[in-house]
């Protein structure tokens, strides 16, 4: 009978408080957000054409991505030409000096490239780049 009472009270008395735990936790998770990056991405996959003097740009600015195929997305979504022109002036009304930058394919038709180009004129765009890696 004396066993029984022992184990009993040892289990009462091992009880552990994860409170201080849970809340490390949690400071840790606020800590990794608040200091973790974001980069905005066009949501296609292409490989962009090396160039010399390739720079880097702001990162406030409307990425437009051209594939292989010659698909046209903004925001990680399939657009055609003139669904292209009318975001393009709704983000321009917003903010007239945010610069477009077009991520081709570099085997991206070149015709499609002219066709953007010729949308990002028509929604007043002011500054418009292509993209590219840095040659080494």
């Amino acid at each position: 009978m004396s066993f029984n009472k022992r184990s009993r009270r040892r289990s009462s008395d091992s009880d552990i408080d994860i409170s201080p735990m849970m809340d490390m936790v949690f400071i840790l998770l606020i800590f990794f957000i608040v200091t973790s990056t974001f980069t905005r991405e066009t949501g296609i996959d292409v490989s962009k054409p090396k160039a010399a003097s390739a720079q880097d740009l702001s990162q406030e600015s409307i990425l437009v991505g051209i594939t292989k195929q010659g698909t046209v997305h903004i925001n990680e979504s399939q657009v055609t030409l003139s669904g292209l022109r009318l975001i393009l002036k709704q983000l321009v009304a917003e903010s007239p000096e945010r610069p477009v930058i077009i991520v081709a394919d570099r085997d991206a038709p070149s015709g499609r490239v002219v066709d953007v180009l010729d949308e990002c004129n028509l929604a007043k765009v002011r500054k418009v780049s292509i993209s590219a890696t840095k040659e080494d």
